[in-house]
């Protein structure tokens, strides 16, 4: 598993309630406004284009590509301002069945506006290599709020000076929205009581750059048109919503149901009933006495009545006695492998790393100088998915390593780093491959895995792979950028060793206040992934931050996760075991009727009940599941302080959690 490689280097990057009834009911409508009978007016030829969107209508000022919406309710918002990289004079505007088209010459670009399904879409085209910075957003003089997807989602105020700090790393560097640094391919801002949603679909060669003008953050999308990396293509599309913080995952969630790209768990557990499984378990990675018959036996004695166990599939993977003897319990067993790391068979230091024959150095990804890619933990290289693609027809090498794999009986499997974004391009003669090329293959692969019946796994999921996946370990952390640093300091964080217990992970942390504050403050923090993709796929947090990692945020952390409704995440060894099960037995025996009700639901609220943001409410399905989570330091709402309420439909009166009362 992990235990053997250090984290890679990464560097990711208040308003009244409102209730999603506008949005949902809007959407509703998202049907009847197509690009077949939308009206498209240019303003008797003065480069202004008028589109109509759900909610309202759109201009778009071909000389500068501004963009103003007129909301039916009144008044005028900037969406965009003028694109930041000078286009040269428009051509004229042509008039298209359903929207409008126009050129920049100087730059080599097509543009065409047209509206669909509600929203306004516009898609360039460019001739030759170069870029755009455009839209250019939050400069609405109104704008209060930046929604963005960091892990499960954050809401933050564009005011906020804390955010507009150099060390928080959403300033400076750009965002790049294929990478993994972002969770899904959009962002969002409340502008009063009004909102607005961004989506780019072309999120390849397209990254996004946030900073701070007159206090206020503004944030600038940037595509590359590049022929090499296919990028020669760009599109975004801007919708109206109501200002609620988690209306651009609404508006996501609605566009990839639209474009067939929404994953179904209820449709995943009918192809593979042990999906299943994964509803009202909690998460774990085992060691030691932990992932033997006599541990697994332990936490079933306990009443844990559904686990996902993950166990190094190393020098010491669990034995088909301790597989079965969990399968038997209910629980889903799975080893930890990777597709995307490769070193010297004869000196690899990770059994995943090492392959037959010349997978390396043959497969290496080849950097444009030629040179391999540096792999994990700058050893051995990335490994191309296009040069195994290419092989496995003949040669079988991932499908003989997964049944290696599973050859203990194992039902599960989690694969590292696939559907985590860290896309490449390959340009090497023998396997030359795109970015884009690069995530095809990994879905293929990945849905072999799910096709042979496995419950897959990986790595902080984008909402890309949604379809593919039953769970993912990573997407539920929004991860501030001072993480990595505090990881690679040993003394502070652990390191690889003892060999059963690794202090890397079982060693206690206290977060920097700073980083604690980026990461699990309440009152930033919102569920566009579950939003979005609630009902698709089990989001959990990252491996390395199990539940007992950071014990000053365990209690909001339990509170958050029952909220959200996805499972904690565990690290368990015999003595951790012995000492936490009581614990992580009562959270579960809390969680499980909720997830297994609600799990296969879609998010369809959320809301602040207090104006501090203190007091949050989630509704999944018609009224399935209501949870109510009081963060503040006083009872409110009928939730004592540091609590969660739970109810679920037509099952008598609420359930309550004080998570620090189990510790």
């Amino acid at each position: 598993m992990r235990s053997i490689l250090p984290a890679p280097a990464r560097t990711p990057r208040r308003a009244a309630a409102h209730g999603l009834a506008a949005v949902l009911a809007l959407a509703a409508l998202a049907g009847c406004t197509t690009a077949n009978g939308a009206e498209v007016s240019d303003h008797a030829g003065d480069g202004k284009v008028t589109v109509p969107v759900r909610g309202g209508t759109a201009v778009i000022d071909t000389a500068s590509l501004a963009v103003r919406a007129h909301p039916a309710s009144g008044g005028e918002l900037e969406l965009s301002a003028p694109a930041a990289t000078g286009l040269g004079r428009p051509g004229p505007v042509t008039r298209i069945r359903g929207g409008a088209r126009w050129t920049y010459p100087a730059k080599g670009l097509t543009v065409t506006a047209v509206a669909e399904r509600g929203r306004l879409r516009v898609d360039m085209a460019a001739g030759r290599d170069g870029e755009v910075r455009w839209p250019v957003t939050g400069t609405d003089a109104s704008a209060s709020d930046l929604q963005l997807p960091r892990g499960e989602g954050l809401n933050i105020p564009v005011g906020d000076a804390f955010w507009s700090a150099p060390e928080r790393g959403l300033t400076g560097d750009p965002i790049d929205l294929g990478s993994g640094a972002l969770t899904m391919p959009m962002w969002g801002y409340t502008y009063g009581g009004r909102g607005a949603s961004y989506l780019v679909p072309t999120d390849i060669g397209t990254s996004l750059r946030f900073a701070s003008q007159g206090g206020r953050l503004r944030g600038t999308a940037t595509h590359t048109f590049d022929r090499g990396e296919d990028t020669r293509a760009y599109t975004v599309t801007f919708a109206l919503t109501d200002g609620n913080p988690v209306a651009p995952a609404v508006d996501y969630r609605d566009w990839l149901s639209e474009h067939g790209r929404l994953g179904s768990l209820r449709d995943k557990i009918r192809a593979n009933p042990a999906d299943g499984r994964l509803l009202g378990a909690f998460h774990a990675y085992l060691w030691g006495e932990a992932r033997t018959p006599r541990g697994v036996r332990e936490l079933h004695r306990l009443g844990v009545s559904r686990m996902w166990l993950g166990y190094d599939a190393g020098n010491d993977p669990m034995s088909s006695e301790a597989v079965h003897t969990a399968e038997r319990s209910g629980y889903l067993v799975g080893p930890y492998d990777s597709f995307a790391n490769g070193q010297d068979p004869a000196t690899a230091d990770s059994p995943s790393s090492a392959w037959p024959g010349r997978v390396y150095p043959d497969h290496c990804v080849t950097d444009a100088r030629g040179k391999p890619e540096t792999g994990f933990g700058n050893r051995g290289c990335y490994l191309s998915s296009q040069a195994f693609e290419q092989a496995e027809p003949g040669s079988h090498l991932l499908a003989d390593r997964t049944r290696q794999m599973v050859a203990n009986g194992a039902d599960s499997y989690f694969l590292d780093v696939d559907a985590a974004g860290d896309l490449f391009r390959d340009h090497s003669r023998a396997h030359p491959m795109t970015k884009a090329r690069d995530r095809a293959n990994r879905l293929a692969r990945m849905r072999r895995l799910t096709d042979g019946g496995l419950v897959l796994g990986s790595e902080s999921a984008g909402a890309w792979a949604n379809q593919v996946l039953a769970f993912d370990h990573g997407s539920a952390t929004p991860v501030g950028d001072g993480l990595w640093p505090l990881q690679r300091d040993k003394e502070v964080w652990g390191g690889y060793a003892p060999e059963k217990a690794p202090k890397t992970f079982f060693k206690p942390v206290d977060l920097p206040a700073d980083l604690a504050r980026e990461m699990y403050d309440p009152r930033y923090r919102v569920p566009l992934y579950e939003t979005a993709l609630h009902g698709s796929l089990v989001n959990v947090e990252r491996w390395e931050l199990s539940y007992g990692k950071l014990p000053r945020q365990k209690t909001t952390r339990a509170m958050l996760a029952m909220l959200y409704n996805i499972p904690l995440n565990y690290v368990l060894d015999g003595p951790a075991l012995k000492k936490d099960g009581p614990e992580l037995a009562a959270l579960q025996r809390y969680f499980a009727p909720l997830h297994q009700k609600a799990g296969t639901e879609r998010l369809t609220s959320f809301r602040w009940l207090t104006a501090d943001r203190a007091v949050q409410r989630t509704v999944f399905g018609a009224g399935v599941l209501t949870v109510t989570a009081n963060f503040g330091a006083t009872a409110s709402h009928g939730v004592p302080a540091g609590c969660v309420s739970a109810k679920l439909k037509g099952d008598g009166g609420p359930r309550l959690l004080c998570p620090k009362a189990l510790s």
